[in-house]
């Protein structure tokens, strides 16, 4: 499952990209994965261009393998980052939170692959009608911002409606979760959760410990009542989130109170009323390891549970 149509689209080792978590996903952590043979990327988050420009000449200097941009379009800078892409002459563009329709031509002439992550079959279609060159279906199953379908049943769906690549994400974390995708017809995995413990990952060590220390039922959804649900790994944060959600708070009451949550969490290590985002295989992730072992492991294990049910096919 290595050689795929995306892993040579992406001209990578393995059909893997690594998940653009805002004020996490930097050039350090992008670089590990991209030189361990997967696609990193850095996250554009809510960054003004500044800051962006700084983290694509960072990974300029710790690789020369592909790696990608995410640009959030909610952001109030997604239009200078997009310019600073083509400037800057990103080999890649995945999108969130809207589509790149807008973008899709410059980004082209520019010969930047575009990637939008999806969320369900109809976006996709659209995506692919505008000329992108692959799509990240992401299941309810991931961390952060989520929709409703789970991966299971978007997936197949997604792959089936149309021609272009397709990557699975939300809910993977391990060669069972890799192999589950490609049964579904995918031809690659998107992985966020298990890369927050990475040595390369920069994000606060009691994150990392929050996420190690996680349990199935750990993570949880709330901000639903905002029209922007967002998965968290239960803390107070959360609970003081739902009281206000049962008292009928305002949509601009619940804001407030997530407001710069998140980089409470990732940079100043407040993991009790910081938003600790992450996915619900956070019960699976066990350890911290290099960016290249997590990749390594995923895909031989990925690799013996396929053969070994090929085998118990053939009735070897």
């Amino acid at each position: 499952m290595r050689k795929t149509v995306l892993s040579q689209l992406l001209g990578i080792e393995f059909p893997i990209i690594q998940g653009g978590m805002a004020w996490i996903s930097d050039a350090e952590l992008a670089a590990a994965v991209s030189n361990a043979g997967g696609l990193g990327v850095i996250a554009g988050g809510n960054a003004p261009r500044d800051i962006v420009k700084q983290e694509i000449d960072k990974i300029n200097t710790l690789t020369n393998r592909p790696y990608a941009l995410n640009v959030m379009l909610l952001s109030p800078f997604a239009d200078d980052i997009i310019d600073l892409a083509i400037e800057k002459k990103v080999p890649i563009v995945i999108t969130g939170a809207g589509s790149p329709g807008k973008y899709i031509e410059r980004l082209k002439e520019a010969q930047i692959k575009i990637i939008p992550v999806v969320p369900s079959v109809a976006l996709a279609r659209r995506m692919e009608s505008l000329g992108v060159d692959a799509l990240i279906a992401e299941g309810t199953e991931a961390g952060g911002h989520i929709g409703e379908l789970t991966t299971m049943t978007l997936v197949p769906q997604v792959v089936d409606a149309v021609k272009i690549p397709v990557v699975a994400a939300g809910g993977i974390a391990d060669g069972r979760g890799a192999a589950a995708a490609f049964m579904l017809g995918a031809d690659g995995i998107q992985v966020g959760t298990r890369f927050l413990v990475a040595h390369e990952c920069n994000v606060h060590a009691n994150y990392k410990e929050m996420v190690i220390d996680a349990k199935d039922t750990s993570a949880v959804v709330s901000g639903r009542p905002t029209g922007h649900p967002v998965r968290i790994l239960k803390n107070k944060l959360y609970r003081q989130y739902c009281d206000l959600e049962k008292k009928g708070a305002s949509v601009d009451e619940l804001e407030a109170v997530g407001a710069g949550a998140l980089k409470k969490a990732a940079v100043d290590g407040d993991v009790v009323y910081g938003s600790v985002m992450a996915g619900q295989v956070a019960g699976l992730v066990k350890k911290m390891q290099p960016a290249k072992e997590i990749v390594d492991e995923i895909f031989d294990e990925c690799d013996a549970i396929i053969l070994k049910q090929f085998q118990r096919i053939a009735g070897k």
